[in-house]
């Protein structure tokens, strides 16, 4: 009872997949009208019976039309992976939020962000807000030619990817160019995996980019869940 009470009902309107591992997936309802909602704040989709729950960035909200965008990446085994393999339209869900998550407020251009895979819906909304004045975007991923796919199909083709290596050296050529950028006044918002945020961080302090200049959200870590 006290989950259902806390929890907005949703329809699933649309799923389209982009690739075998990310889906775009538009929620509508009458809990999502005259919803207060910004750039970089999450939404937990409950996952079946329980409390379990998967965290979303909304890459848009339309608060008078009642509607959000998602796009769910299936990747592993885990709950939020087979709740996005198996979605279809006309399903009903339930979610918590919008909640804070990453507050990118005041961010001024050049706006430098960083991530992965579960930084791409981010990614979207960053790009439709109007204090960010338009990014770069730099990603790590797995695999490049989806990767690409995928951005391409929600206009953000222009990302930079860099492919992962086994023992992440392709971080320091993604340094490199953090502490170019650094040196023109960039502003970062550093996403992802939690121990990739660490080193760009480091590195960016070392070189003394202030603690203002950055955002940081670690969205996951081997091993771990619930970070967000």
């Amino acid at each position: 009872m006290l989950l259902r009470w806390l929890m907005r009902p949703a329809r699933v309107a649309t799923v389209k997949t982009l690739s075998p591992h990310f889906r775009l997936v538009g929620l509508e309802g009458d809990a999502l009208k005259d919803v207060a909602w910004t750039a970089g704040q999450k939404i937990q989709v409950a996952m079946g019976a329980g409390l379990s729950a998967r965290t979303y960035t909304p890459m848009s909200w339309d608060a008078g039309g009642g509607r959000t965008r998602l796009l769910a990446f299936a990747h592993g085994e885990g709950p939020g992976s087979r709740w996005a393999s198996a979605l279809r339209e006309g399903e009903s869900c339930q979610f918590f939020g919008p909640r804070r998550s990453l507050e990118l407020v005041g961010l001024e251009a050049p706006v430098i962000l960083f991530g992965d895979e579960t930084s791409f819906g981010l990614a979207a909304a960053l790009r439709d807000s109007l204090q960010a004045g338009g990014a770069l975007h730099m990603f790590e991923t797995t695999d490049v030619a989806e990767s690409q796919r995928v951005l391409d199909a929600v206009n953000l083709g222009a990302a930079r990817l860099i492919p992962r290596s086994a023992d992440d050296a392709h971080l320091a050529a993604v340094e490199a160019e953090m502490l170019r950028l650094a040196a023109n006044g960039a502003q970062f918002v550093l996403t992802g995996k939690a121990s990739s945020i660490q080193r760009i961080s480091r590195a960016l302090k070392a070189a003394g980019v202030a603690s203002s200049r950055m955002r940081t959200k670690a969205y996951w870590a081997p091993g771990k869940t619930g970070l967000d």
